[in-house]
């Protein structure tokens, strides 16, 4: 579950927004056979920076990953266990978290790991570029009392933060190198492999060797690791059936017949949901969204198999709520709360005053694809409801999040309970830009945050299936994320992660 205070990690990166970069290959591709071959991978984009304070992770965990190692470690399982930190303890109240370190873990340019090389890295992040910098707003302070232990303590409880430990805010680097000035590309960490900074093309292709000093050699399988960008389908497409790969990190599953006959396997994990984003529930913008009848109505106007079928060729599965399977949240019985109904529809938008319809503004992404808005257009159409559509651009996320818009298709990463109660719910959530404030949510909240785990667990379902009633959101569907191996190779998915753990990929024997 959850809230336990071993839970899943996550991820706040909106992939589909982000794929850019050229694509590349090595000759090392298709050489994993047994360990210490080559692991060549295909990814969707490059990372920005190899500076841990500017780090990302989503689909750009593996070039962090490879050179840095996190404070805890977030596996396949779902749970999250020691990694740099071997121990770790909450006060009370759950606002001290008391880390304590491994005392046999060296850089690559041979400093030592210590608790204040930790406090280091974790001051940077939070005040650093990081897209995620803000996943330490609660925290009051950060120190070493000694060597070996870092004391995190906080303003409120933050549910999330042994989650955040394990993904980019927990990555630790050389605290020797913190203040060079090529941090930026010539990263120094603790982690399984080195950056071969002489046979990297920045964008392009990076390439790591193994680290021989690594603490726990359990875990590299391979004497080399290749990442290569592969920024559209084709150029994956083109890498898998070429040979010149042993992973490949899909953007769409248009192509899985095609990576299945070249003799790959689709490794599948369902981390997205599609759908129409209602934010402007307060009525500020366009006042129709005020009522909670015009919202249900929306929902009810979309054929979800239907557009599942059309738009993922049925990878994946129809939801009407954001929260993820592995949530505590979750309720089997919210996926069709809402059936397709246009009838229902039209019902709600009359008892509403809508009777004539009404006009719902909207941006639209060529990278999110154009026959979805078209899908989208023609089923709000067929209720009443007109849809009136603007390319912002590269603006679609500022535009979004500015707003300039009451509501938009969007395809989002379902986190664990509190981050995306932070994400997309609470009045400060991002994915929440009007600053929606419901009262009854705001009590949900409070109880999370500040409860047990049994009340945190409870407490979570009544909140998502008031948000599902209240049709805060009009999810279409979870679609698959893919993710191609060849014959040689294999790879564990995580349950919140579209990249897998650069530990979870082996070499068949």
């Amino acid at each position: 579950m959850m809230f336990r205070w071993k839970a899943t990690a996550a991820t706040l990166a909106i992939a589909a927004l982000a794929l850019t970069g050229c694509s590349g290959a090595t000759d090392g591709g298709g050489t994993g056979e047994g360990s210490g071959g080559t692991l060549t991978l295909g990814a969707i984009t490059p990372p920005t920076t190899f500076d841990p304070a500017g780090s990302e992770w989503g689909n750009r965990a593996p070039y962090y990953q490879a050179v840095f190692d996190t404070l805890l470690l977030a596996t396949p399982e779902g749970t999250i266990e020691p990694w740099l930190a071997t121990d770790w303890s909450y006060n009370d109240d759950n606002t001290v978290l008391t880390l304590t370190l491994r005392d046999d873990v060296t850089f690559s340019d041979d400093s030592k790991l210590t608790a204040q090389v930790v406090v280091d890295n974790l001051n940077r992040f939070k005040s650093g570029t990081s897209p995620d910098a803000n996943y330490f707003a609660d925290v009051a302070s950060f120190e070493a009392p000694d060597d070996a232990t870092v004391v995190i303590t906080l303003n409120a409880p933050n549910p999330a933060l042994l989650n955040y430990l394990t993904r980019d805010p927990g990555l630790v680097g050389s605290g020797e190198s913190l203040d060079n000035d090529d941090l930026a590309t010539n990263p120094i960490g603790s982690g399984p492999y080195v950056l071969d900074t002489a046979a990297t093309v920045t964008g392009t292709s990076y390439t790591y060797t193994k680290n021989p000093d690594y603490w726990n050699p359990d875990v590299q399988h391979y004497d080399k690791l290749v990442i290569n960008v592969l920024a559209d389908a084709t150029a994956s497409l083109n890498a898998i059936k070429a040979g010149e790969a042993n992973g490949v990190k899909l953007a769409s599953n248009d192509n899985l017949a095609e990576v299945e006959g070249a003799g790959w396997t689709v490794n599948a994990n369902e981390l997205d949901f599609q759908g129409l984003l209602l934010l402007d529930r307060a009525g500020t913008m366009n006042p129709a969204l005020a009522d909670v009848r015009v919202r249900q109505a929306l929902n009810y106007a979309f054929d979800r198999d239907g557009l599942l079928q059309a738009l993922q060729a049925g990878n994946g599965t129809v939801t009407t709520q954001v929260f993820p399977k592995s949530s505590a949240a979750y309720d089997p019985e919210l996926d069709d709360y809402y059936t397709y109904d246009p009838k229902k529809a039209k019902e709600l938008l009359a008892e509403a005053g809508y009777a004539d319809g009404l006009t719902l503004s909207m941006p639209s992404s060529t990278l999110l694809g154009a026959s979805t808005y078209t899908l989208i257009e023609q089923q709000l159409n067929d209720v009443g409801i007109k849809v009136e559509y603007t390319d912002p651009g590269n603006n679609f996320i500022a535009d979004l999040l500015a707003p300039k818009y009451a509501a938009s298709f969007m395809a989002l990463e379902q986190n664990p309970d509190w981050q995306l109660i932070q994400f997309m719910i609470a009045p400060t959530a991002i994915f929440n830009p009007f600053g929606y404030d419901d009262p009854k949510v705001d009590e949900y909240i409070s109880q999370i945050q500040f409860g047990d785990e049994k009340t945190q667990e409870s407490v979570a379902k009544e909140l998502n299936k008031y948000i599902v009633e209240q049709a805060w959101f009009a999810p279409f569907y979870r679609v698959q994320g893919s993710f191609a191996t060849d014959a040689n190779t294999t790879v564990e998915m995580l349950p919140t992660n579209a990249y897998p753990a650069i530990y979870d990929f082996t070499p068949k024997s």
